[in-house]
């Protein structure tokens, strides 16, 4: 374990990267690689089927998902993935985000709570992608 006083370089621990399957693979290509380069992510790889983005040290794929499993849709109260929290530089950049998501017809999650869905000291914006998995934007405290 590390001291926590102390700054950690080492990336243990660290997330590597996030794979998404996409019923619509094209709708969420669009929606991803806008907000991914928004956050500062290049394209990584790209192939028949997928694409990656990166950033420093982690990536996010997201891949056509197979036929036989695109009948049954993605729910984030199901188990497993509720949804992705990406930081946001400062609460300015929530607000930048959440006009350019509502130019884009992103829905917007809680939107009569919104910026404090979370509570009073978190500022942050919720929305789907095209599959509904919930992504979150938080400006830092």
């Amino acid at each position: 374990m590390t001291d926590a006083s102390s700054p950690d370089s080492s990336p243990t621990g660290l997330l590597h990267h996030v794979e998404l399957y996409a019923s619509d693979f094209d709708a969420s290509k669009s929606f991803w690689g806008w907000l991914l380069t928004e956050l500062g992510y290049d394209v990584y790889q790209d192939w028949d089927g997928g694409r990656s983005w990166k950033r420093a040290d982690t990536y996010i794929v997201l891949v056509q998902a197979d036929e036989k499993f695109t009948n049954e849709p993605y729910h984030r109260r199901r188990p497993g993935l509720n949804h992705l929290a990406f930081h946001a530089e400062s609460r300015d950049h929530v607000e930048e985000l959440t006009q350019k998501l509502r130019s884009r017809n992103v829905p917007i999650l809680y939107e009569d709570d919104h910026p404090f869905a979370g509570g009073d000291d978190h500022y942050a914006v919720y929305f789907e992608d095209p599959e509904r998995i919930k992504v979150e934007l938080v400006a830092p405290e």
